[in-house]
């Protein structure tokens, strides 16, 4: 791309004339030749003879063969002999011997001395414009190109040619300027050079740089001829702009098709997700004779990684050894990158000590790959490796050891990586600040955090986001949602992380609200996270209708067949107490990952139906999925739920005996409640003195749950006094332990429990339920007078408890609030509202009480209707008098 005053120079003549044998002309021919010969060849020495020879004959003060000369010296690279000889021996430079030097300057890394050389210039051509900006582009300085065009054309002194333009539309393209090109085209038919066949080319790459693919599809049509180049470049624009199967359309539709062509569509299937039609387009192009060169490979081995594949990628990595005469450090990088995710350290190691020239991109992938699988001690040796060989800190590599650092939180590594980034300077660039917020928030420290945030120059929607999920974080939703607002552009990221925040944090309606004004963005197109984010919501809200809604929505989107976004939908039904729906959802599903399985498990669990839990737990044995620690905890809760003592020790031993799943809390807190619920108290305080690690408040809690049950105050006792020592704050152990001691008659007692509550804070949790009618959700708290139905609902449940007392219903309470439990008053409100056929959905915070479940059970006899309440437990389905708990829960 450098503007050269002359044809390629001929070969050489085998020796030269004497001046006296042969004319003046001849021998300045001959001189000239030679020195072109040893500028193409990189031969100083010889350049250097030749320049003794030029003054030895007098020819020395020729400006052509200085010219010649000169061009020589800086194609050896020697900057120093061109130097002196501008400055020494050519008294008379023209603006050819600038434009020489001007472009030896730029070539060989010193573009602040062209620039200066161009200012000094008394006299300038295209070729000097051209050649200054020409030094700006390869130099990635593409504003400053453009600058320098529009200086050139406020001078007015020379006329651009296609050089010119073919410079300024890459530059403008490099920086993506859409506003700047339709002016460039606009000077180009001015000049009369739209018709240049390059030129052509060059404006449908421009668009196409700047997202205008549009624009350049309208200039692609307008060409008789386009050559490979040009059609590559629409090639991108569209699997860039329209998605990778329009792209795919173009490459059928190709009339000519080279390896750039080829490579272009692999790689835009592996970036866009699809890994394994990416290597089968790389089979088809191998098969069709096209040589599969470094980019290929490189992206082929991408695929592989993001596949797991080390079947392929030691096949491809074969063949590269076979076909590729060394191995370039791209694909080398991208074998390490392989290896390391596929947790094969030992070759990823090898593949890297091969590399001659261990480049920065190797590195990082092999820091990134061991800190993938937790090995942060031998990923921040490898960090430190890379300091010392490369004398530099790379600012990718500090970022991936700083986001490693993040999930660690280690606050003193943290400020210590934080100091590096000073020190080497690159606190500068976005990528380092981005990852110092994110590992700042991590640990806590959000105002360290904020403080980088409001010292960065520069900052990018991953800036604004970080900052809004760290406050998100910590439940400051209101801070969260002011960086939200603050945001000049959003993507779908940004909008996904505030829904996210919203639901998170029970704000259900705000996250609604949220998903509404989203819709209205023009350039925001919902994606998978947030359908998944807004099923949760439904989840936890037990919105069956709003649920159906957003379904109908993911259908128009076309994200129904979606793997992650059905199984929030199986979890969503499961949630909202429509176990048979999420198991139609479930066996809908063709391609089930490890997700699917346990959302299908864990429905079951919730609904007390164990038989079911474990004959999906089985099938998915038999299909050949591996369960992890989720699925044990699904599967033992299950057996919890149903009383399955056998069942849930076989597969308590199975878990590290199979599958090598080392037992956690969870799994310790299933068997503990399986065992203690079944009566078998001893054996579960044996289990929980047999943990490795220290029992957690729900596992005391489930001891002291079932030794309620089972009437063993003793032991309640011990449960009760090691959940005191785990100070937690959550009242139900105090409350238990004070309705253990009332019951038992044993007031005193009971007042010290209460006393102990109140000196230590802990208030009794308030209960309330909620359901949805009219796409309204609705709240009851017990003894509630806020709800306009108010006088309604009381009077509707005095008839209820009337009724039932004909069935020999007997009130239990000890207080007269409990009459008007928040669940009750729901029940009533449902019957009220709701067709006669509809099964009448609840939600609860808290656990069911034995009296509302005595009482809910009976109005379901003398209604006929169908209760479907989900406590913070587990589902209850009422009908004709039973529940499907087996009044076990």
């Amino acid at each position: 791309m450098v503007a050269t005053p002359w044809a390629p120079p001929p070969s050489p003549p085998p020796h030269l004339p004497a001046p006296a044998a042969a004319s003046h002309m001849a021998v300045t021919q001959a001189l000239a030749d030679a020195l072109r010969s040893c500028g193409a060849r990189g031969a100083l020495s010889g350049a250097r003879a030749l320049h003794g020879r030029l003054v030895s004959v007098g020819l020395a003060s020729a400006v052509f063969l200085q010219n010649t000369l000169l061009h020589a010296y800086l194609s050896c690279g020697a900057l120093p002999d061109a130097r002196s000889l501008l400055r020494g021996e050519i008294t008379e430079p023209n603006v050819i011997t600038h434009n020489i030097m001007m472009n030896g300057y730029a070539k060989l890394g010193s573009l602040s001395d062209a620039e200066e050389l161009f200012g000094r210039m008394p006299r300038r051509d295209v070729t000097s414009w051209n050649t200054l900006m020409s030094g700006y582009f390869q130099s990635g300085q593409f504003t400053d190109a453009l600058e320098t065009f529009m200086s050139m054309r406020r001078t007015g002194d020379s006329l651009p040619n296609a050089f010119t333009f073919g410079c300024t539309m890459k530059s403008c393209g490099a920086l993506g300027w859409h506003e700047v090109a339709p002016q460039l085209l606009g000077l180009l038919t001015k000049f009369g050079f739209e018709d240049d066949p390059d030129v052509a080319t060059g404006i449908v790459d421009m668009f196409v740089r700047c997202g205008a693919v549009d624009f350049a599809s309208k200039q692609f049509s307008q060409i008789k001829r386009p050559t490979v180049f040009c059609r590559n470049s629409m090639l991108a624009g569209y699997a860039k702009s329209y998605g990778v199967d329009h792209a795919l359309e173009i490459f059928e539709g190709m009339p000519e098709r080279d390896v750039v062509s080829w490579n272009m569509m692999v790689s835009a299937l592996s970036q866009s997700g699809r890994a394994r039609e990416a290597l089968c387009m790389a089979v088809d192009m191998h098969n069709r004779g096209v040589r599969l060169d470094s980019t290929t490979y490189t992206s082929s081995l991408t695929a592989c990684a993001k596949l797991s594949s080390l079947g392929w990628g030691k096949q491809l990595h074969a063949q590269v050894i076979r076909s590729l005469p060394r191995i370039d450090p791209y694909v080398a990088s991208a074998m390490v990158e392989l290896y390391a995710k596929c947790g094969c350290f030992k070759e990823a190691r090898r593949v890297f000590s091969s590399l001659r020239d261990r480049n920065t991109v190797a590195w990082t992938v092999l820091i990134g790959g061991f800190l993938q699988y937790g090995c942060f001690s031998e990923s921040l040796e490898l960090f430190n490796q890379m300091r010392v060989e490369l004398m530099t800190v790379d600012q990718f590599a500090l970022a991936t050891i700083i986001s490693g650092c993040s999930n660690r939180m280690d606050m003193c590594l943290a400020r210590q990586l934080h100091s590096l980034s000073l020190k080497s300077g690159h606190t500068r660039a976005v990528v380092i600040s981005n990852s110092l917020i994110s590992m700042y928030a991590k640990c806590g420290d959000l105002q360290n955090a904020e403080s980088i945030f409001s010292l960065m120059a520069e900052r990018d929607i991953v800036s604004w986001t970080g900052m809004l999920t760290a406050y998100s974080q910590v439940g400051n939703i209101g801070k969260a949602r002011e960086f939200f607002d603050g945001m000049s552009t959003r993507n779908v990221i940004t909008w996904n992380a505030m829904l996210g925040a919203y639901i998170q944090h029970g704000a259900e309606e705000d996250g609604l609200k949220m998903y509404s004004a989203m819709l209205t963005e023009k350039d925001v197109i919902p994606d998978w996270v947030t359908y998944v984010t807004l099923f949760r919501g439904c989840a936890d809200m037990g919105a069956n209708k709003l649920g159906d809604q957003i379904i109908g929505h993911t259908v128009k989107v076309g994200l129904i067949l979606d793997t992650s976004v059905v199984n929030a939908v199986i979890t969503m039904y499961s949630k909202c107490g429509r176990i048979s729906e999420a198991r139609k959802i479930f066996e809908f599903l063709s391609r089930k990952d490890l997700v699917s399985w346990n959302a299908m498990i864990t429905g079951y669990s919730q609904h007390g139906m164990g038989k079911q839990a474990i004959e999906i737990f089985d099938d998915m044995l038999k299909k050949g999925a591996k369960p992890d620690y989720i699925s044990y905890v699904a599967v033992l809760s299950s057996c919890s739920h149903s009383g399955l003592v056998q069942e849930g020790k076989f597969y308590f031993d199975m878990l590290k005996r199979d599958h090598n799943v080392s037992p956690g809390l969870e799994h310790f807190s299933c068997m503990v409640d399986l065992l203690a619920r079944a009566g078998n108290l001893i054996e579960a305080k044996n289990l929980i003195d047999e943990m490795p690690m220290k029992p957690t408040a729900e596992v005391s809690g489930a001891l002291l749950s079932a030794c309620k049950t089972h009437g063993n105050n003793d032991l309640a006792e011990l449960a009760a006094k090691h959940l005191f020592d785990l100070d937690s704050p959550d009242s139900g152990g105090y409350m238990l332990l004070a309705k253990i001691y009332a019951d038992a008659g044993k007031s005193d007692d009971s007042a010290q429990v209460r006393k102990l509550m109140r000196d230590k804070g802990i208030k009794k949790n308030p209960g309330y339920s909620w359901m949805e009618v009219k796409n309204k959700i609705h709240i009851f708290k017990a003894e509630d007078v806020t709800h306009p139905q108010v006088i309604a609902i009381r009077e509707k449940l005095d008839e209820l408890m009337e009724k039932i007392a004909q069935l020999g219903y007997v009130r239990t309470e000890s207080l007269r609030s409990e009459i008007h439990h928040s669940e009750k008053l729901a029940v009533a409100f449902g019957i009220m509202n709701l067709p006669s056929w509809m099964p009448i959905h609840i939600m609860k915070n808290l656990r069911i009480c034995g009296d509302c479940h005595t009482v809910i059970k009976l109005i379901s006899t003398v209604t006929g209707r169908e209760f479907v309440i989900r406590d913070a437990v587990r589902f209850h389905h009422f009908k004709g008098g039973s529940c499907s708990c087996g009044d076990y829960w």
